[in-house]
């Protein structure tokens, strides 16, 4: 494990953090002898990975729905 300073760690961040992502933890340490741990997070995942619902429509359904919905008049006429 790794103890920076926390002058030298504010200069080099970057190298701090990619650091704690190969180690697994870094310290920061200040003047009044504080100590700080950084530990890199777990990547969970895009939010974008999304499942799906399979309902079995054909592209007739959708087309039907499409048309369906633009003869419809606006709400509210």
């Amino acid at each position: 494990m790794t103890i920076y300073t926390f002058s030298d760690a504010r200069q080099r961040l970057a190298a701090v953090l990619e650091q704690a992502r190969q180690e697994g933890i870094v310290q920061i340490r200040r003047k009044d002898g504080a100590t700080f741990s950084i530990i890199p997070n777990e990547p969970t995942g895009s939010p974008l990975d999304v499942g799906y619902v399979d309902v079995a429509l054909t592209k007739e359904d959708i087309v039907a729905a499409v048309r369906e919905s633009r003869e419809r008049p606006p709400p509210g006429t």
